[in-house]
């Protein structure tokens, strides 16, 4: 997931361009910044959409450069990768394109757009975002142009787009949760009986080492969550506004991305026993909606939409595909 790490830098870059101060103004406070135009403002459109594009296009040069260019580029091609890392890579997808959506729309609305015009412009920018990787995937030696990889975006943007139509809310959100986590240093053998590694080499290998790194990448830590805003679907109860029920997906012993099998040094094959098959989690935990908290201050909101896309530690209850049923007391 190494290469979508360019997502997170434009979701980021794209959220920062309601800082572009209106030189109209000589001093504007922090939280009249940050409010929505309730009309069409056209020094924060076309200020923003510039200096989004400046961004997108250096992005998209430095993701070529330092990561397709050096994996090797050649004739456009398709790549099947449905069932890889457990299905986590797609529902990962569809996260990202519903949080992509969700911020250029609100970028969009910022600068006093329509509510339409924002939708759309939401779920456009959102899915060319997504889009830009995947034809870049399809020059790579190493990938390929992933039908299944668009079917997840299309599907990440419109659960968004639908919302919005619908119930001119978010009532279901994509979130994310993951921690780094250790993996066993025993010595695993080739089977040349001579060359191994150890299940740490290989996820700093697959994963990286840092912190950063490890939660971009390490499926076997990510937990990927719709959470479902109860009271917007029982508006007549007593259930508080920020309270969330969320449903989650993740993976465990992945070490490769359809199988635990791996090459050490094209010399030994490193299998690894049946105690590391790879298996699904389910999972149910209560959640907050941030964006639900009772806030004046629209940088505070702003803020809290952010923070809205990752899912709090609370405790959870896993059912796995090995038939198991487990409590955690703090899942994270």
């Amino acid at each position: 997931m190494m290469k979508y790490i360019y997502v997170s830098f434009l979701i980021f870059a794209f959220s920062i361009d309601s800082l572009i101060i209106n030189a109209q103004s000589d001093i504007i406070s922090l939280d009249t910044f940050f409010e929505p135009k309730t009309e069409f403002n056209s020094t924060r459109f076309y200020s923003a959409l510039g200096i989004g594009g400046i961004i997108y296009g250096a992005g998209t040069y430095f993701l070529y450069e330092s990561w397709y260019k050096n994996n090797g580029i050649g004739s456009f091609h398709f790549f099947d990768d449905r069932g890889e890392w457990l299905h986590m890579d797609k529902i990962g997808h569809a996260y990202t394109a519903f949080n992509q959506s969700s911020i250029m729309y609100h970028g969009a609305k910022w600068t006093g757009l329509y509510e339409d015009k924002s939708l759309a412009f939401g779920v456009t920018m959102g899915l060319v975002l997504q889009t830009t990787v995947e034809v870049l995937d399809g020059f790579s030696d190493k990938w390929g142009f992933s039908w299944s990889d668009m079917v997840a975006n299309v599907g990440g943007a419109s659960l968004f787009y639908v919302q919005r139509k619908l119930w001119g809310e978010d009532r279901i959100t994509f979130k994310v949760s993951s921690w780094k986590r250790r993996y066993s240093t025993e010595w695993i053998v080739g089977t040349n009986g001579d060359d191994g590694t150890t299940l740490e080499n290989r996820a700093n290998d697959l994963f990286g080492s840092s912190f950063a790194q490890r939660y971009l990448k390490d499926y076997n830590a990510q937990t990927y969550w719709m959470s479902f805003n109860l009271k917007s679907f029982f508006e007549d109860s007593s259930i508080p506004n920020w309270l969330n029920l969320a449903i989650g997906y993740s993976g465990e012993n992945m070490f490769g991305g359809f199988s635990n099998n791996w090459e050490i040094s094209d010399v030994s094959r490193i299998i690894l026993p049946n105690s590391y098959n790879r298996y699904g989690q389910f999972f149910i935990s209560p959640d907050i909606d941030l964006t639900k908290l009772k806030v004046k201050s629209h940088f505070i909101k702003t803020l809290f939409r952010g923070l809205n896309i990752f899912k709090l530690p609370m405790p959870a209850i896993e059912i796995n595909t090995r038939g198991e049923f487990v409590f955690h007391l703090l899942y994270r």
